[in-house]
């Protein structure tokens, strides 16, 4: 029994020091399959029309951020603010930048840290900007159907990115190449 032990032990105990290196390289490949084009084609809908529209945005961002008040505002984005401007321009950018940092593994866990929260208001403005309070699109936790939009898919989508803010971006990541030369420069 005790070679079993020691047996199982090794083995895993080999596995749980690849996944120091494998889990956060696999986070990051989870979340460009799954969340990268996403993200960028959500951005690119909020781009406005030309070489200025990265820093107009289209009339969509505007209802997309902000149903209620650009509804309230009769749909007219002059109307809005500049406070209403940055937000989307801030929520914009973020779509582009916080993946591309994550993917490349560079300031991975505060970029990890900035997507958790663009996801927590992401989901804030589906529920109470949108209504997105159906059954089927908000869903609820620890029940038989595992396909809502909302509590089971973003939850999903958090835990990829608290891996990265608990573990890093790993071994195969610029976070580690810049590491390794800090570390080369010091000694």
């Amino acid at each position: 029994m005790n070679a079993l032990i020691s047996l199982h032990n090794a083995a895993f105990d080999l596995i749980e020091r690849a996944g120091n290196w494998l889990m956060p390289l696999f986070a990051r490949f989870t979340f460009a399959a799954v969340l990268l084009i996403y993200y960028w084609n959500s951005g690119l809908t909020k781009l406005g029309d030309g070489l200025f529209g990265v820093v107009s945005p289209s009339i969509g961002a505007y209802s997309q951020i902000f149903p209620k008040q650009l509804e309230a505002a009769g749909y007219d984005v002059s109307q809005l603010g500049v406070f209403h401007w940055a937000v989307v321009m801030a929520g914009t950018y973020a779509e582009f930048i916080l993946p591309l940092l994550i993917v490349i593994g560079f300031a991975t866990r505060l970029a990890s840290l900035g997507m958790i929260g663009f996801v927590v208001m992401q989901s804030l403005t589906d529920v109470y900007g949108h209504g997105a309070t159906d059954a089927k699109t908000l869903g609820a936790w620890f029940d038989r159907a595992s396909d809502s939009t909302i509590m089971d898919q973003r939850l999903l989508w958090v835990f990829v990115l608290v891996v990265l803010v608990v573990k890093g971006a790993g071994a195969l990541s610029v976070d580690a190449l810049l590491r390794r030369r800090q570390d080369d420069a010091s000694t």
